[in-house]
This record gives structure tokens, sequence and C-alpha cells, in this order.
């Protein structure tokens, strides 16, 4: 159980932070940067949410990604190091991966199929889709190289891999299943 007394505790005024698991880290230390990366996406699925209107079934499904992905950030920032810890670490599980797979073909099986690169746009459902779905590769970056230089279970490096595919489908999904989508035309301005 969370339970936050205090927003402000000035423990972090030297520029450290501390891990769920109890060190302190620098707030630029790579586990960090993923860590916010995380939470970035979070907040554009929170602002998408907005526009993703009561009824809407996205509307549910980006709920659980929310939650799912506070699930992703008490991963990161429990370090797997091999020591025993006096509690169950929460780590993202591949069932948190198949049920975003499955909302993917569900979704993908009604579009309309490709015959170009989409240009993020289209609806403002659309339009909040694409942009979270660069945060959350920008999060997938961030988290690749945290796992160059520290172990990061292989759960949390797919969840967030797949979730950008999720939020692409999404888009598209809410653009007219893809009849409003906006195509790439290559060279078109020479």
């Amino acid at each position: 159980m969370v339970k936050l007394n205090r927003i402000y505790t000035r423990t972090g005024d030297g520029g450290t932070t501390g891990l769920a698991s109890g060190p302190r880290r620098r707030k630029s230390d790579a586990r960090l940067v993923a860590i916010g990366d995380v939470d970035e996406t979070n907040a554009a699925l929170g602002l998408v949410r907005l526009e993703a209107k009561d009824g809407n079934p996205l509307a549910e499904a980006l709920k659980r990604i929310q939650n799912d992905l506070f699930d992703l950030g008490a991963d990161l920032a429990t370090p797997e190091t091999g020591e025993a810890l006096s509690y169950e670490p929460l780590r993202i599980v591949d069932a948190q991966v198949a049920w975003l797979e499955a909302e993917i073909d569900r979704l993908n099986a009604r579009l309309a199929p490709l015959t170009s690169f989409v240009l993020p746009g289209g609806s403002r459902l659309a339009s909040g889709l694409h942009m979270a779905r660069t945060v959350c590769r920008r999060a997938e970056r961030a988290i690749v190289a945290l796992g160059e230089r520290e172990a990061v279970g292989a759960p949390a490096l797919s969840y967030i891999n797949r979730l950008s595919d999720y939020l692409f489908v999404a888009a598209r999904h809410a653009n007219d299943d893809g009849g409003a989508d906006i195509l790439w035309e290559p060279g078109k301005n020479r």
C-alpha cells in the first residue's frame, strides 16, 4: 500500500532520488531517465483520455494502460540485483504484454490495410494518441539504454515496445478505422 504523507522531503535537493529498493541515484541516472520517460508517457495518456469520451472503449483501455505504466515505473524503480528484498517487487508480467497484443489484434482487425506511412494527425483523439506514441518510443529508447548498463526485465521491455504499437493502431482506430488517416505521399512537394 502506498502512503504519501508529505509531498516534499528536501532529500532530492542535492540532485538525487531514492529508488523503491532504497538506494539513491543521481536524477540524471539512466534508470531515473527511463522512469521519467515512462511517467511522461502516462501523463500524455492522461491528456488523450480527455478526448476519449466515456463509453469509448479506448477510454477504459487507456485507463488500464495508465495503471500498468505505474507498474512499469515500480518495476524500473526496483533494480534486479539478485539480492533478496524484504518484499516482493512489483514487476511487469507476460500477461500484461499479452493483453496489449490482444487489444492490438482486436483493433487492427477493423482497420483498412496501409498503403503508405501514416502522418500523425486526423482527429484530435488520433493526434493525441500519435503524440503519446512518440513519447512512448522515447521511453522505450531510455529503457533499452538502461538495459545496456543494468538488468531490465524482458516483460518490461516487451510491454513498452508493444504499447507504442498499440498507440499507433489505436490512433488509426480513432481516425475512423483508418478511413481518415492522412497518408504520406513520398516526394510530393519536390
